[in-house]
């Protein structure tokens, strides 16, 4: 994968926030963070959190005296997560990296990461990271989408922009769903010494509410925004409007719903 391939950063943030997060992992997050918290936790760790869409709601679930560390790879996804929370929250950012964390052994009960896990380079490295940093028993909470056939926006937003490019198409949106097979990632999980590990198909149907402010974050709200200017010679307000079109022809101009599909581990030590 490329590094470039992870980079949320200039004006990505705020355009992820607002146009994928209501969409694409608002839903999601309710059932991880439900998931997570169904054991006691006092220190918690979010691994690629992002804006904070689900830190704010770990943090609403969680007991007040638990602290919580969020991480990302990106200080500016994190700029934009700080902003969610006041002082006296028990919250703290760090920027990290998933695959060598500058945490001491045994330092958390509970590790949390939505989304993200599909975008390290080493998923394995990074599955032993989380299984010296937690404490014995503690609990690892992660989700990984589908294959894009399970989820159809991507089809259209790995397309659409491709149509623009025909010789070097965008290849962003091949990344968050390569890692779809569950067992391919529990055997990932058992290279890394997991073996307690637990797994559930998740499967909504998702109503897009504002289905310009979504076209408009799967073009603008991550890397892709930079592939598409680094070729240059196409308007990305051009490949935006011919996503909308797509998602409109694919999903129906009113009463907007698309399938969305993931798997969430539950991983004990």
């Amino acid at each position: 994968m490329s590094e470039k391939a992870a980079e949320f950063i200039g004006d990505i943030p705020t355009h992820y926030d607002a146009g994928l997060g209501p969409v694409l992992f608002a839903d999601f997050g309710d059932k991880l963070v439900a998931e997570a918290c169904k054991g006691s936790a006092a220190k918690v760790l979010e691994l690629a959190a992002g804006t904070g869409i689900v830190s704010r709601k770990l943090r609403d679930c969680l007991p007040g005296e638990s602290s919580m560390l969020v991480t990302d790879l990106n200080a500016p996804m994190l700029d934009v997560a700080r902003q969610k929370f006041s002082e006296g929250e028990n919250v703290d950012f760090k920027v990290a990296n998933a695959m060598e964390l500058d945490c001491r052994d045994d330092a958390f009960d509970l590790m949390v990461c939505q989304f993200g896990v599909m975008f390290f380079p080493d998923k394995p490295a990074s599955f032993r990271e989380a299984a010296r940093v937690l404490e014995p028993g503690g609990r690892y909470v992660f989700n990984v989408f589908s294959a894009m056939q399970e989820n159809p926006y991507s089809l259209i937003a790995y397309g659409v922009p491709a149509q623009f490019f025909p010789g070097t198409p965008p290849g962003f949106y091949k990344i968050p769903f390569h890692y779809g097979n569950p067992e391919k990632v529990r055997q990932d999980l058992a290279t890394a010494g997991w073996r307690d590990v637990k797994n559930e198909t998740i499967r909504l149907s998702k109503k897009i509410v504002d289905p310009e402010g979504f076209a408009r974050g799967l073009v603008f709200g991550n890397p892709l925004i930079d592939e598409i200017r680094s070729r240059g010679g196409v308007d990305p307000e051009t490949v935006f409007t011919a996503v909308l079109r797509a998602l409109n022809v694919m999903f129906g101009p009113s009463d907007m719903k698309m399938p969305l599909e993931a798997t969430r581990f539950t991983c004990t030590c």
